[in-house]
């Protein structure tokens, strides 16, 4: 998509998409996400400019869909999911792993972090840095690897991770300040369990592990990227 066509469909939020946006906030509300942050943020941001014209309905409805790249946009209510688990104060400084769309970097920005986010896909990066400053907003984007995260940039009083990790990289816990909260989906085969870590102290973590979710699998060196 040329930076021109973007700039064109930002105008394209009507009512009709506003009243989409609301069903499906209160839908999400229904499976149990009541941070009202994340559901404001999510009632804010257009989803369906993250998607083909052509796909205004799947934008609204509950599930992802895949946005090229062999990657998907998250399905909303792990998006919500994630970022409740975060509990992000404004200001906190975010590392997202996975830019993908952008969709999830502007639900965080809208819910006031700094969001600083890797995407190893060259195609979603390069798409991502030209539709998120269209629709207004300013994250710091990077195309590398996610693994190695971003030392010249942290410590980070958050990071979410938005594919499937293996295990969990030992330089983002370095990156991750303490008090920080880090959540990410780990497991090798196609389910992933979504886990929390607190950092009480260098070396010291409390881990959660909570519901079961189907993510693209991040992969060290290689391509991947979703969000």
């Amino acid at each position: 998509m040329q930076a021109e066509e973007i700039i064109m469909i930002v105008r394209e939020d009507t009512l009709k998409h506003q009243g989409m946006r609301k069903k499906l906030v209160e839908a999400i509300r229904e499976k149990g996400i009541d941070d009202q942050a994340v559901l404001s943020a999510m009632q804010n941001v257009p989803r369906h400019l993250f998607l083909d014209k052509a796909f205004l309905v799947q934008a609204y409805t509950d599930q992802a869909f895949r946005i090229g790249a062999g990657q998907t946009i998250s399905q909303p209510y792990t998006v919500a999911y994630q970022s409740s688990l975060l509990h992000v104060s404004k200001g906190d400084k975010v590392l997202e792993i996975g830019t993908g769309s952008g969709y999830q970097t502007c639900i965080l920005l809208e819910m006031g972090a700094k969001v600083f986010s890797i995407e190893r896909q060259k195609e979603l990066h390069d798409k991502a840095k030209v539709l998120l400053p269209a629709l207004g907003y300013s994250p710091k984007l990077f195309y590398g690897d996610g693994f190695k995260g971003l030392p010249a940039y942290g410590p980070f009083d958050r990071i979410i991770v938005t594919c499937g990790a293996p295990y969990i990289p030992e330089d983002l816990l370095k990156q991750l300040k303490i008090g920080g909260i880090m959540v990410i989906p780990v497991g090798e085969g196609e389910v992933q369990v979504m886990t929390t870590i607190l950092k009480i102290a260098e070396g010291n973590y409390e881990k959660h592990e909570l519901k079961n979710f189907r993510f693209v699998p991040m992969l060290e060196d290689k391509e991947w990227g979703k969000g």
